[in-house]
């Protein structure tokens, strides 16, 4: 009697390309409405002529409003080098557009972001938002009017080098593996956020990098994970930023606000594409363009920036405290059991840590 034929196993549903996702249907209605609101502010304004003025600028953030979605480097990391290295502008004008335009960007890349469920470290967003908002206060009012250029950007640049060699040498250890952010501390959350508020008062971005190193190296959040929080805690803090220069100190510059006109169309496109493409990608690929954008951004501000032996010494200095720094930040919050193993902490619930579209823990995402 021969034997019954077995059903044919069922074929793996196809993967959707990015560019097909259903969210992109979600995104439609905010481009079109920043698309009318703009269009209709530029042309009761007459305001044409920023084109002319600012391609440059626009170009470059057709490529940055795509970085600061697909990754935690805002589009003033792109931003602020570009306009003071490159274009010669003021810091303070460069930090005051990144501020703006991000405030646009960054929060489209932030609705597509929670719209999709896609996995963000609840607790770092709570903490984060409210000590990065008083940080962003006391950098505007008290610390940033006394930083000299230079010094500003060479420091910014040679502290986030050291973190990528620091996260690049932590994907080399055999125990690295995704955990969650049960290691890491509401202090500690807190005192992250409130640096990288006052790192955003000189640059315009930087609490997005703060929170992603701590919440990766210290808590072992995958980068896939951490990437989409730090976008979307990045978003909240330009608004307040935006918000803080434009009320209450007398306004933002008036030529962060012409290159804010030419721009707005582009990034409110550029940043939720960003981070609809890192949502279909691997670990390893995240954290790839975000050592190669830390690279390109450290080896232009010392190709640009007139580099004396004292600057060289400073840099140096920045690398090793920093690289010190998040040394210790990395040290683990919890035991690894080894390379095939699972951490310590896997079996404890870490729900009300992340939030996801149907899970609670970060340790259950794929690679």
């Amino acid at each position: 009697m021969p034997a019954p034929s077995q059903p044919p196993a069922p074929e793996a549903p196809a993967r959707t390309p990015w560019w097909r996702a259903p969210s992109l249907g979600a995104l439609a209605p905010v481009v079109a409405a920043v698309w009318l609101l703009w269009l209709g502010g530029m042309a009761t304004g007459n305001r044409w002529a920023v084109f002319a003025e600012w391609w440059p600028l626009s170009l470059t953030m057709a490529a940055g409003s795509v970085i600061a979605g697909a990754t935690s480097e805002g589009g003033g990391a792109v931003a602020f080098p570009v306009m003071t290295l490159v274009l010669g502008i003021a810091p303070a004008v460069a930090r005051d557009f990144a501020l703006c335009i991000q405030a646009v960007g960054m929060s489209a890349a932030a609705l597509v972001i929670l719209r999709t469920r896609t996995p963000v470290v609840a607790e770092a967003l709570a903490t984060g938002s409210l000590a990065g908002a008083v940080g962003l206060v006391i950098g505007l009012e008290w610390v940033a009017p006394h930083i000299a250029p230079a010094v500003a950007k060479l420091a910014f640049t040679s502290t986030w080098l050291a973190f990528g060699l620091v996260l690049l040498a932590a994907q080399r250890r055999p125990d690295r593996r995704p955990g969650t952010a049960a290691g890491v501390s509401r202090g500690a959350l807190a005192l992250a956020g409130l640096f990288g508020g006052v790192v955003v008062s000189i640059s315009g971005s930087g609490l997005d990098i703060c929170v992603f190193s701590l919440l990766v190296l210290r808590g072992r959040v995958s980068e896939s994970v951490a990437t989409p929080t730090s976008v979307v805690l990045m978003a909240g803090n330009a608004l307040v930023g935006a918000a803080y220069r434009e009320l209450a100190m007398g306004g933002l510059a008036p030529e962060a606000w012409r290159g804010w006109w030419a721009c707005v169309p582009i990034v409110v496109v550029g940043a939720p594409l960003g981070a609809l493409a890192i949502r279909h990608v691997r670990r390893t690929t995240v954290v790839g363009l975000l050592l190669v954008s830390i690279a390109v951004q450290y080896g232009a501000a010392v190709w640009i920036l007139p580099m004396r032996p004292a600057l060289w010494l400073f840099s140096a200095g920045c690398v090793g405290a920093a690289a010190a720094a998040f040394g210790l930040i990395g040290r683990p919050a919890f035991p690894y059991q080894g390379a095939s193993g699972a951490t310590a902490s896997s079996s404890s619930s870490t729900s009300g840590q992340t939030t996801g579209s149907s899970s609670s823990s970060t340790h259950q995402l794929a690679e």
